[in-house]
C-alpha cells in the first residue's frame, strides 16, 4: 500500500521539481542572461541536484529552451484571451497587439525572448517557436480579417512578418523607456491602414 502510494505521487513530485527547475532558471536568465547563468546557481535556486536537473533537461541550452517556450505559450495564451469574442476582425487583430505589448512587460520577458532567445537558439529555432504561439495567433488574426473583407487581400506571410517584425520592436521599444501610448496609436493606425473602413 505504501509503494503503490509512493508510485502515484512520483509523477507529481517529478512535475514539481520540472516546475521549481523552470521558476529558478527563468529568474536567473531574466536577470543575469544565458551566459552568465551557470547550472549550478540554476541547481542551488531550485533547491535541487544536479542529476535532478539532467533527468529533466539534456543541457543547459535544452533548459533555456524550455523556460523560452514557456515565455511564449503565455504570450500567445493573452493574445488569444484579449482579442478572442470581438466582433470584428481587425478589432481582434488590435486587442491581440495591444495584449502581446501588454504581455512583453512582465519582468524579463522581453530580453528572454527578444534579446537572449536568438542568441542562445538562434533566428530559425525562435522562428519555429514563434510559429507555434505569438506568430500563429497573428497569422490566423490577419487570415479571419482577410476572409471577412476587413483587410485588403495582400501576401499574408510578408504582411505577417513584416507586422511580426513591428510588434517586436515596439515590446523592445517600450523595454527602453519609449512611450507605450505613443506606439500604440501608430500600431492601431498601421493596422486601420490594411484596408477598407469598418
Amino acid at each position: 500500500m505504501q509503494a503503490e502510494s509512493s508510485r502515484r505521487s512520483n509523477p507529481q513530485r517529478s512535475a514539481e521539481m520540472r516546475a521549481r527547475l523552470l521558476a529558478a532558471a527563468r529568474r536567473l536568465f531574466a536577470e543575469k542572461g544565458y551566459a552568465g547563468t551557470s547550472t549550478p546557481e540554476i541547481v542551488a535556486a531550485a533547491d535541487a541536484t544536479r542529476g535532478a536537473l539532467y533527468h529533466h533537461f539534456s543541457d543547459k541550452q535544452a533548459l533555456f529552451r524550455a523556460v523560452v517556450e514557456d515565455e511564449a505559450a503565455a504570450v500567445a495564451a493573452d493574445i488569444e484571451a484579449d482579442s478572442a469574442g470581438l466582433q470584428s476582425a481587425r478589432d481582434a487583430l488590435l486587442a491581440g497587439a495591444k495584449a502581446y505589448l501588454a504581455a512583453m512587460q512582465a519582468p524579463g520577458r522581453t530580453r528572454l525572448l527578444l534579446v537572449e532567445g536568438p542568441s542562445v537558439l538562434g533566428r530559425d529555432e525562435m522562428d519555429v517557436l514563434d510559429a507555434q504561439h505569438a506568430a500563429r495567433t497573428l497569422r490566423d488574426g490577419l487570415a479571419a480579417a482577410a476572409a471577412s473583407g476587413e483587410i485588403d487581400q495582400l501576401p499574408q506571410e510578408a504582411l505577417a512578418v513584416l507586422l511580426s517584425a513591428l510588434f517586436d520592436r515596439a515590446a523592445l521599444a517600450i523595454e527602453g523607456g519609449h512611450d507605450h501610448a505613443a506606439l500604440l496609436r501608430v500600431i492601431e493606425a498601421i493596422l486601420k491602414g490594411l484596408g477598407p473602413a469598418t
